[in-house]
């Protein structure tokens, strides 16, 4: 990427005024785009499902279509943590979908055109999604409905667009089986419709958005989490800052590229070590024959009412490409935790990176957050296994540690049921000890920003939670 395009980014993601529209009013806009919007989701039975059947043999849960996605069973084997062996319902959707922002530099700043979207999930029903969020089946029209907004411009060659950011990147791991999108940012130099739903914000107004609960759909924090800024040079040119001494802080560990603890090469080296140790094997198998799940009619479920369950709901949303539709989802336990413990290191502040394994990876291992706990396993009767520096999340002011990020975030709406987590950013003080268990390493943003830029290293909770740093 060149330096031109990440100066833009940068200028785009320290502005937050708005001569379109401020960030109070777009609050006003997203209200009334909730109110003016006939919707309505409704748990069911699955016997009321429209175009959805369990298969006779298998059991799995899927569309009449043979398109969409599917509930299916898994088993695992595994070398990696305390469980060795387990099987589970999962989502598989093979199709590789669209997740794309269009931008607009207007006298000089970079815009982003963001849609206020209902999903059947969404905690809250409306949320800020990019200007494309697709399926495959979605943007092929298997549901018969019209072609989503601005497909266009995605799909064609055209001289009017240039692509700024363009990665294919992993879905929940324990949920989906080996599924990836195509993150993609887009600069439109042509004059541009603004059509209904849609609007114009600056990159430093989502990210000020990000500190209100599930205000910012998964999708777009996963787009927006691969954005780069450049490197130290960019501080000249932007000049003086009204920055906490905490933004400042991020601001430098996302341009320092001399002063990490660890070399590129020493974490590649760790990565692989890890890769080249863990042991998963996922085999898919059918929905009926998985252990220690059960169900009925209303749902599919563990049966110690532990990690998720899968449920029916009818749709009804009246501004979609189809008003009315049926479909599963996935219902959580429990809320979860998702945290970055950081440090300040050579004076450059660092995230505490964890190897993790999960059954659906494409990879076997990918870089998560420090504390990654989805629904409820870290409460204490609940888990499994002992969570590393839990401790440093439940209670910071006995740990001598700062909290400077927290905020409820919620999960995809199209495939999750009102799942939110709690998204934390974490300070350490210095008598935290800089050496840490093997399976975890010290890393700048910087270096973080430049794993993101290749296929599956960094998982979507990590680039979630990364989405909310900001630097005003």
């Amino acid at each position: 990427m060149d330096q031109i395009t990440e100066y833009n980014f940068l200028k785009s993601a320290l502005t937050l005024e708005n001569p379109f529209l401020s960030t109070d009013k777009f609050m006003q806009w997203l209200g009334e785009k909730k109110s003016n919007v006939q919707h309505k989701i409704t748990p069911i039975k699955f016997s009321e499902m429209s175009n959805w059947s369990f298969n006779n043999e298998t059991g799995n849960l899927v569309h009449d279509s043979g398109k969409f996605f599917s509930i299916e069973g898994i088993k695992v084997e595994t070398n990696w943590g305390t469980v060795s062996e387990w099987s589970q319902p999962i989502i598989n959707q093979p199709e590789v979908g669209f997740l794309g922002i269009i931008t607009k530099n207007i006298d000089g700043v970079l815009y982003f055109l963001m849609q206020a979207k209902i999903e059947p999930g969404n905690i809250n029903a409306v949320q800020l999604s990019p200007t494309l969020q697709a399926t495959k089946s979605n943007y092929t029209q298997v549901h018969k409905g019209t072609p989503p907004n601005y497909l266009e411009y995605f799909l064609e060659d055209r001289a009017d667009v240039s692509v700024l950011l363009d990665q294919l990147q992993s879905e929940q791991g324990a949920r989906f089986l080996k599924k990836r999108n195509r993150n993609i940012i887009i600069e439109v130099s042509s004059d541009i419709e603004v059509k209904e739903d849609f609007c114009w914000l600056t990159l430093g107004q989502i990210k000020q958005l990000l500190t209100l609960d599930n205000v910012i759909n998964m999708d777009t924090r996963t787009v927006i989490s691969g954005i780069p800024f450049g490197d130290l040079e960019m501080i000249k040119r932007i000049g003086e800052l009204n920055q906490s001494a905490h933004e400042k802080a991020l601001l430098l560990s996302e341009l320092d590229t001399d002063n990490a603890l660890n070399s590129i090469e020493g974490i590649i080296s760790w990565i692989t070590k890890h890769k080249a140790f863990a042991e998963l094997e996922v085999e898919k198998i059918p929905l009926n024959t998985i252990s220690n799940w059960k169900k009925d009619d209303e749902k599919i479920y563990h049966e110690a009412f532990k990690y998720f369950s899968v449920i029916a709901v009818r749709a009804e949303i009246g501004n979609r490409e189809v008003h009315s539709w049926t479909q599963p989802l996935v219902k959580s336990a429990q809320e979860g935790i998702i945290a970055f413990l950081v440090k300040k290191i050579n004076g450059v502040l660092h995230f505490l990176v964890q190897a993790k394994l999960e059954s659906g990876n494409f990879d076997i291992i990918e870089l998560a957050p420090t504390v990654q706990c989805l629904t409820g396993n870290f409460r204490k009767g609940k888990n499994e296994y002992e969570v590393a520096f839990l401790d440093y999340i439940l209670d910071p002011e006995s740990k001598n540690a700062k909290v400077h990020y927290t905020a409820f975030q919620s999960e995809e709406g199209g495939r999750f049921f009102e799942e939110q987590n709690k998204n934390m950013i974490i300070e350490v003080g210095d008598d935290f000890d800089v050496n840490v268990p093997d399976k975890y390493i010290w890393m700048t943003l910087n270096q973080i920003k430049t794993f993101i830029k290749f296929n599956n290293y960094l998982n979507i909770q990590s680039r979630s939670l990364l989405s909310a740093v900001k630097f005003v």
